[in-house]
């Protein structure tokens, strides 16, 4: 998949929830700041969709490492 668009996620295309891509929530720092990603998901990525946007909690592979609201 090619998804470019920051809000979403580039392994899966859906929403990915990040703070930073949405205005109203620029100022906050994004879930992904408080999970550790395992370097291997990253990796999978193509190299060509790597550090254009976050993934997606379920793709990044941290549901268990959020607080459940944020699931």
């Amino acid at each position: 998949m090619n998804h470019c668009a920051p809000s979403l996620c580039p392994a899966c295309g859906a929403r990915n929830d990040c703070a930073l891509a949405d205005p109203a929530s620029a100022d906050r720092a994004c879930w992904c700041y408080s999970v550790s990603i395992d370097p291997q998901v990253l990796r999978a990525l193509p190299e060509a969709l790597r550090n254009k946007a976050c993934l997606c909690p379920r793709c990044a592979q941290v549901l268990d490492q959020l607080p459940t609201q944020n699931r």
